[in-house]
């Protein structure tokens, strides 16, 4: 992996100055650090209103602002992972990540969208960061800096409070995690081809043609957050998860399917009456898909439902 930079990026009209620019890093990494892209952007914003709260003298002594933002931004981040775990001991049903829009492929789409903001690489791929979030808050933290945005150990230390040969052992730690998942996957040679095929399968209502397109010990794990209805626990075995998803259909039959770019790879959209209410990443291998990621909660699908101009 490749460190995320920070040019490209003119920021909002808030951040003129020194830290002009670093908008789109910090919010790469507080997205990948949080799994979610409104608790990213809030992150990012407090940082932001605390640089902007010292005086003109105390800004003028940092020698590298963008380093006190990144740091800023790694402690709010860490804090929220603290209390995330104890939210989603409450959440209702199964938890995914936020899933990530490719903008680009929006009509309407700004340069201030959010979602572009942030690099889309292998490092946000739904299986990477379904794995993040069995990490502690401080294997995250060390394993995401340092892996990803290639920061020192020194650095990571201040951030995280700890020494940085302890630093050094947490991201080791969260390294042998994914390692042994097999994430992150990379590009997946023909996955476009293979969502496809799978898309015209499902509207076809054919379980055969799906099932051939799914792996036997296939997993499918929706995420309703008790605001939308999905399955409460994972359907696992491909031809319990291709008979779920025609008898899905069959309710809905307006129900319109969208190849797109989900966090950097392709995946599908399901659009009810104009609305997004399902994204579907995947994961596959040898051909076939493994793993497929549903999100139905309302309130992670805010960026794929940004009003757009008639």
């Amino acid at each position: 992996m490749t460190r995320t930079g920070t040019g490209g990026d003119a920021g909002t009209a808030s951040d003129r100055g020194p830290v002009a620019g670093e908008r789109r890093r910090l919010t790469g990494l507080a997205y990948r650090l949080l799994g979610s892209l409104t608790e990213a952007e809030d992150a990012v914003q407090e940082a932001y209103a605390r640089w902007y709260a010292l005086s003109p003298r105390g800004r003028a002594d940092i020698a590298s602002p963008g380093a006190w933002l990144t740091t800023v931004t790694g402690r709010i981040c860490l804090d929220l992972l603290g209390s995330a775990r104890m939210r989603r001991e409450r959440y209702v049903g199964e938890w995914i990540p936020e899933p990530l829009p490719d903008r680009t492929q929006w009509p309407g789409a700004g340069p201030d969208d959010p979602a572009d903001r942030i690099t889309l690489d292998e490092s946000v791929g739904m299986a990477f960061l379904v794995v993040l979030e069995t990490m502690t808050p401080a294997e995250r933290v060390a394993f995401v800096l340092h892996d990803v945005f290639r920061y020192p150990f020194a650095e990571i230390a201040v951030i995280v409070g700890r020494t940085p040969a302890a630093c050094r052992q947490l991201a080791a730690s969260a390294r042998r995690r994914v390692g042994a998942t097999g994430a992150p996957a990379g590009p997946a040679a023909g996955q476009a081809a293979l969502v496809r095929r799978f898309r015209e399968a499902w509207e076809a209502g054919d379980i055969e043609a799906l099932v051939g397109l799914l792996a036997p010990d296939a997993v499918m794990t929706a995420d309703g957050g008790g605001l939308a209805s999905s399955v409460p626990r994972p359907v696992e075995g491909g031809e319990r998860i291709a008979r779920y998803l025609v008898h899905m259909a069959d309710r809905v039959p307006a129900l319109t399917l969208l190849e797109r770019t989900v966090n950097g790879r392709p995946g599908l959209v399901a659009r009810h009456a104009g609305i997004t209410v399902t994204v579907a990443a995947f994961d596959l291998a040898d051909g076939r898909v493994t793993r497929i990621w549903a999100v139905r909660n309302p309130e992670k699908l805010r960026p794929w439902n940004t009003p757009t101009p008639t």
